[in-house]
């Protein structure tokens, strides 16, 4: 199988390009780039007007696969991000049964070879079940091929279980990806606690919830001599940290979602509660911290957390309702509308952190589109608008607080090992 895309402008912050191309593909990977290809090809793509990009590198999905198939599969899921120019998604594990054994490894991974779009990369639970009291038989986790270990949704309070698991990442220098949040502090919260949860009476959950156990963490990891990545950063006080600690030489990376650079707290009602997700949309203040962040340099790279969710979970009391929000379709279009479009970083930028950053993080061969390479590929079209609806999204969770919203930068193709995958 061959292809040849024409005339896009070719962006790869792997080796800096940035230029009108030809890219000629041959089986899955990229043979040649060039001014001018006029080889005959299985398929010809006019990327006239277009940038033509590595494929988006998600480290934090919840495919929903075992156990809640009724809010995604793995099928759905990837889907959903190829529609989104997401290439591989990291799976998170909290699933049922959790990615706590070889067996679900195993099963997630003959899945996606089955019915996937994207590639899946696998991140095991740290502990058995995801409940902080029994930690998980991590050698086998790591000899399945998990590309790190999280318990997200829960933080892992036992820091000695997190210290072995610090311990067993080093020897394969794989990230530990801390789900942050101190359930003593955020126990029974819904909103950011601050004056918009007054109002609406709801129970708020403080940035000292995610910036305490960032903190902690940081000092595990520290002690360990390991690596850390902090999952969907969202308080100014967690930035204070990571800040510092990367001045000191700490191994930490950090994640961070469009909703929590985009949205604040001020949007949230009580009857509608699409805008619920964990950590909770905070304050200005916190909003206009990580964007100086992001521009500084200071996080790594933009994921989703793709949390997606049945209706009946959502269409009810705020208190009640599920947290998460479903996002890989939308990522890159509010992110290059919002970061790109408002000057805050460049094209070049946004693309290192959605692609090339988050593939060094998990150690994995993609995020770069240089001849010799795995030919993973998005073509956009910046010029393109479009209003946010969630009900074309192909993932099965319609739950977005982003519905309305005006955005541009359009997904036309995406190329997954060489093979066009998507074409809108």
């Amino acid at each position: 199988m061959s292809v040849l895309i024409k005339n896009g402008q070719v962006i790869n912050p792997a080796t800096g390009l940035n230029a009108v191309m030809d890219l000629y593909i041959e089986d899955n990977k990229v043979v040649e780039i060039n001014a001018s290809i006029t080889k005959d090809a299985d398929e010809v793509i006019d990327a006239n007007g277009k940038i033509v990009v590595p494929g988006f590198v998600d480290l934090h999905v919840h495919l929903r696969e075992p156990g809640f198939e009724q809010k995604e599969t793995i099928e759905t899921g990837t889907l959903a991000a190829v529609a989104g120019g997401v290439t591989t998604v990291a799976c998170m594990p909290n699933t049922n049964p959790a990615i706590h054994s070889k067996e679900v490894v195993k099963l997630i991974q003959e899945k996606a070879k089955l019915s996937g779009k994207a590639k899946v990369e696998v991140v095991g639970a740290i502990t058995i079940d995801i409940l902080g009291n029994k930690i998980s038989p991590i050698e086998e986790l790591l000899e399945s091929g998990i590309i790190g270990l999280s318990d997200d949704g829960r933080t892992t309070p036992d820091e000695s279980i997190m210290k072995k698991a610090f311990e067993y990442l080093k020897s394969k220098d794989l990230p530990l990806m801390a789900h942050t949040e101190d359930m003593t502090l955020a126990r029974g919260g819904c909103m950011n606690e601050g004056e918009r949860s007054k109002a609406l009476g709801l129970k708020g959950i403080p940035n000292a919830a995610e910036s305490n156990i960032v903190k902690r963490d940081i000092e595990l990891c520290k002690e360990m001599d390991s690596r850390l990545h902090i999952c969907h950063v969202s308080a100014a006080e967690s930035m204070d940290h990571i800040i510092e600690a990367k001045k000191e030489g700490v191994k930490v990376t950090v994640e961070i979602c469009p909703h929590h650079f985009i949205l604040t707290d001020d949007i949230v009602n009580a009857d509608d509660a699409y805008s619920k997700v964990n950590p909770p949309l905070r304050s200005k203040k916190d909003v206009e911290k990580m964007i100086e962040a992001i521009k500084a340099g200071h996080i790594d790279c933009i994921v989703t957390d793709h949390a997606p969710h049945e209706e009946k979970t959502k269409k009810v009391g705020y208190p009640q309702a599920a947290f998460g929000i479903s996002g890989i379709e939308t990522s890159f279009a509010l992110s290059y509308t919002y970061l790109v479009e408002n000057n805050h970083i460049s094209l070049m930028k946004l693309i290192e952190m959605m692609s090339y950053n988050p593939a060094q993080i998990i150690k994995k061969s993609v995020g770069n589109i240089n001849e010799g390479e795995i030919a993973d590929i998005a073509i956009i079209d910046l010029n393109a608008s479009y209003t946010i609806d969630s009900n074309k999204f192909y993932s099965k969770g319609k739950n977005t607080p982003f519905n309305g919203y005006e955005v541009k930068g359009v997904v036309t193709h995406t190329l997954v090992d060489g093979k066009v995958v998507y074409r809108r």
